[in-house]
């Protein structure tokens, strides 16, 4: 649906919900950007070292880490706060209480840019960041309320695509 209506994926390359997220797009015919918390010649996590040389070649992959920069836990939240700052809008589709897309999600907030949270986790009572991220500003992203996410991102502006970050 997001790739029919021209809008661009950003996301971290990571297991799960990034690689299901850049595959999609791409399988989709679509446009996907993946915001490295490695170097370029790096791959994490290595089993998506193939997906990574595609979207190098076909898309757009991009890192602020030079060539033998040695990756430690904190690359992995200035990437996702790198894809704040470059995404028009924010969806959070699955993250525990120590997820370091929760970085993201207040950089999100923190810039004044829209952030989305899966219904789904504002069900999960185990979850006490979601109620906290709402406080905020965040939404919550239902089948119902598509139309909200889509409002919030340039597509009337011919020349220019909508960016939208997992």
């Amino acid at each position: 649906m997001l790739v029919s209506r021209d809008v661009v994926i950003v996301s971290g390359l990571a297991r799960g919900v990034d690689t299901c997220a850049h595959q999609t797009a791409i399988d989709a015919r679509g446009k996907t950007i993946a915001v490295l918390g490695t170097p370029l010649d790096q791959f994490y996590p290595k089993e998506n070292a193939d997906l990574q040389r595609k979207i190098m070649a076909e898309h757009l992959a991009i890192s602020q880490f030079p060539h033998g920069y040695t990756v430690q836990p904190k690359s992995f939240a200035i990437r996702n706060r790198t894809m704040a700052l470059i995404a028009h809008a924010t969806v959070i589709v699955e993250a525990g209480e120590g997820s370091g897309t929760l970085h993201q999600g207040w950089e999100v907030l923190r810039l004044g840019r829209p952030l989305f949270l899966m219904e789904s986790l504002i069900r999960d009572k185990k979850l006490e960041w979601p109620g906290k991220m709402t406080a905020y500003g965040a939404q919550v992203l239902t089948r119902d309320n598509m139309d909200d996410l889509f409002e919030c991102l340039p597509h009337a502006v011919p020349s220019e695509e909508a960016v939208l970050s997992f």
